[in-house]
């Protein structure tokens, strides 16, 4: 006896839906990101009508959010690494994976497979609540903040933004901060190119720098 297929409506709300058991950093539990209800109640409609796609299935969705940190001097001092992991799990409230050495560079006096930074993976709630907080709370914080770049995109789809100082961050105490850290946010998206993408994450609240309109000479003498 054939099994009943899953109605559709199901099939795609199960492929956006945020899962998973634990709660992301400052969620409640059983609370749907803030961020997640506005993608299926704004964001999908609005990016159906402007590029006239036909299914849900069609419009772009944040898959997932990649942080990493380099140390390079974590070589001579380990606990510099130590602050560093355990900053970006206070940021992320994810568990964080060490990054090692490839290959030995002696003008830096690096051997190979040592520890020298820390990634961290989002998806789902995390990373939802991630993007909430780092649009509302962190960018803001800046210093002479006027919005990021829309230039960091690598013609896939995805977006790449550079953070100088970890401090932005309400989840880190600058009192106990003993070196200012730096880090790489990488939004990956589903989007098939850069226009999609921008669109999505500008539609999810990402401040994008408004573009100047490029005034031609011959306009300017008329």
């Amino acid at each position: 006896m054939s099994k009943e297929k899953a109605p559709k409506e199901k099939v795609e709300k199960a492929q956006s839906e945020p899962k998973g058991k634990k709660p992301a950093a400052g969620q409640e539990k059983g609370v749907v990101p803030r961020l997640f209800t506005r993608y299926q109640k704004e964001v999908i409609s609005s990016l159906m009508k402007k590029f006239q796609f036909k299914s849900k299935m069609q419009v772009p969705r944040l898959e997932k959010i990649s942080i990493n940190v380099g140390i390079g001097q974590a070589t001579q001092d380990p606990k510099l690494l130590d602050s560093a992991v355990h900053e970006l799990e206070s940021i992320t409230g994810q568990k964080v994976a060490v990054t090692k050495s490839k290959k030995a560079i002696s003008n830096f006096k690096l051997r190979e497979n040592i520890p020298i930074g820390a990634r961290v993976t989002l998806r789902r709630a995390k990373m939802y609540e991630f993007l909430d907080r780092f649009i509302s709370i962190a960018l803001p914080r800046v210093r002479d903040f006027r919005g990021v770049s829309d230039k960091s995109f690598d013609g896939h789809g995805n977006y790449t933004i550079g953070i100088k100082e970890q401090i932005i961050f309400p989840e880190i105490d600058v009192d106990k901060v003993t070196r200012v850290n730096g880090m790489d946010i990488t939004f990956v998206t589903t989007a098939k190119n850069d226009v999609e993408a921008y669109e999505l994450l500008k539609e999810l609240g990402m401040p994008f720098v408004k573009r100047q309109e490029i005034v031609q000479p011959e306009a300017q003498n008329k």
